[in-house]
């Protein structure tokens, strides 16, 4: 047995230290990667393999940073993204190949009918499979990264990346494929397998895993705002998220056993009009973030934690754009990452405490509360001139608004050359701090100028 004490017990729980964790983590990913490489090289060819990663690629940087771009309330940390597209690329990828194959071999075999089992593999087993394997990465952000996996956004962005990871190496596999089939039929041009191929899954689909997943996402991500107590929706949500996936996802593979447009029919009567629902969602709840941002932190003014311009900086994307470019501008990359960061954790801050006056903050509440405040404590040096400049720089102008006509001026109202003379130049307090851009102590700066 081990020694009693601290020591004993660090050496009884060695596999808990984070460093032995990542290192079986990337242990487990980099040998995913390199078994569904041989496997997708050994069917595509090394030629069909090199086309199909090239034309793969295209589409993972726009997707990245579409993701990326709904998390710029929030940024999460790029460790969680690389992990969730290693994991759909590498992992989830494995599962699926290896679970489909074996399980359409095994209905051929039991129902003696091949084609049989290709449609209901399609339809019923590869959505199950695969869209489980992409849940998997979602449900261990949430499980091992809890204080980063925070709402709906972080659910939505996890899971995308996950199966942008996960369709750009089926993307490999489906191309590569297409191109020896060209190879072999000496089709080339428009009319070749694989620019029909690059046509349906990258020009016309390329949101189609990302599209799935995210409902699994959005699952995790209501039950992370939930108090922890809530135990049944914490479990019922995510496997009510994770169901509707398996259900587009089994819609849209069976569209082509509807007929010569059911493809189209399905494309346009569901996938187009979920897409735009998801993207309009996940946009309001990244508009209702900022309001939450303006309600919650002036509590921290008054507390002497923040400055008064800060909350109406802090809750508009051009205020925080413009922060940024300003620190960057007058002090450097360095003064530029610390306004980032304090803008990422007074987000943080507010959120929370929005959650613990919904009473759906956990026990760590005044623990986290601490740690978040004192973050911004050590930045504020860089991080305050910034956010005031951009408070003055973006707070709207109040413009006087003229008499109506036949309203008499009171008595003593000066008189010059026969005209009233105009109101006084003062602005009135905007926000709660009396800043008026004629005044503003800062040259005028343009950051967007050469």
């Amino acid at each position: 047995m081990p020694p009693d004490g601290p020591a004993g017990l660090r050496h009884a729980r060695w596999w808990q230290r984070r460093a032995i964790r990542a290192a079986a983590l990337v242990t487990l990913l980099a040998l995913s990667g390199l078994v569904i490489l041989a496997l997708v090289r050994e069917q595509t060819g090394t030629e069909g393999f090199l086309v199909g990663l090239g034309l793969a690629t295209l589409p993972v940087p726009l997707l990245v940073a579409a993701f990326r771009w709904l998390q710029r309330v929030q940024p999460g940390p790029w460790r969680n993204l690389i992990f969730a597209f290693a994991w759909g690329a590498c992992a989830a990828a494995l599962i699926a190949i290896v679970a489909n194959s074996f399980a359409t071999r095994w209905i051929a075999t039991a129902t003696a009918d091949p084609t049989s089992a290709d449609t209901l593999g399609a339809t019923v087993i590869a959505p199950i499979v695969e869209e489980s394997a992409k849940a998997a990465a979602v449900l261990l952000v949430f499980l091992f990264r809890r204080r980063e996996f925070t709402g709906v956004l972080d659910g939505v962005v996890i899971a995308g990346v996950t199966a942008t990871g996960f369709a750009f190496t089926e993307n490999i596999l489906y191309l590569g494929s297409a191109f020896g089939t060209d190879q072999l039929n000496g089709g080339t041009g428009l009319a070749s397998v694989t620019a029909a191929t690059f046509f349906v899954r990258v020009v016309m689909s390329p949101f189609a895993h990302p599209l799935f997943t995210v409902l699994t996402g959005i699952g995790f991500g209501i039950a992370a705002i939930g108090a922890d107590r809530q135990t049944l929706r914490r479990v019922l949500l995510p496997l009510l998220g994770l169901l509707l996936a398996m259900g587009l996802h089994a819609l849209w593979n069976g569209s082509a056993s509807f007929g010569d447009y059911g493809f189209f029919a399905v494309y346009a009567a569901f996938m187009l009009p979920a897409f735009g629902l998801l993207t309009w969602l996940v946009i309001w709840i990244r508009q209702r973030g900022l309001r939450i941002v303006r309600a919650e932190l002036p509590a921290y003014v008054l507390a002497g934690w923040l400055t008064a311009p800060e909350p109406y900086a802090l809750g508009t994307m051009r205020a925080r754009t413009l922060a940024r470019d300003y620190a960057s501008y007058t002090q450097g990359k360095a003064a530029a990452r610390a306004v980032a960061e304090y803008e990422a954790y007074a987000t943080s801050l507010a959120l929370l405490r929005h959650r613990g006056r919904k009473g759906r903050a956990g026990a760590d509440f005044v623990v986290r509360e601490r740690e978040l405040l004192n973050a911004l404590w050590e930045r504020r040096e860089a991080a305050r001139p910034a956010l005031a400049y951009a408070a003055r720089a973006t707070a709207p102008v109040l413009v006087p608004m003229p008499p109506p006509y036949g309203y008499q001026q009171p008595y003593g109202y000066q008189q010059s050359y026969g005209h009233q003379q105009p109101y006084p130049q003062q602005q009135p307090h905007l926000y709660g701090y009396p800043y008026a851009r004629p005044a503003m102590p800062y040259p005028a700066y343009n950051p967007y100028r050469g």
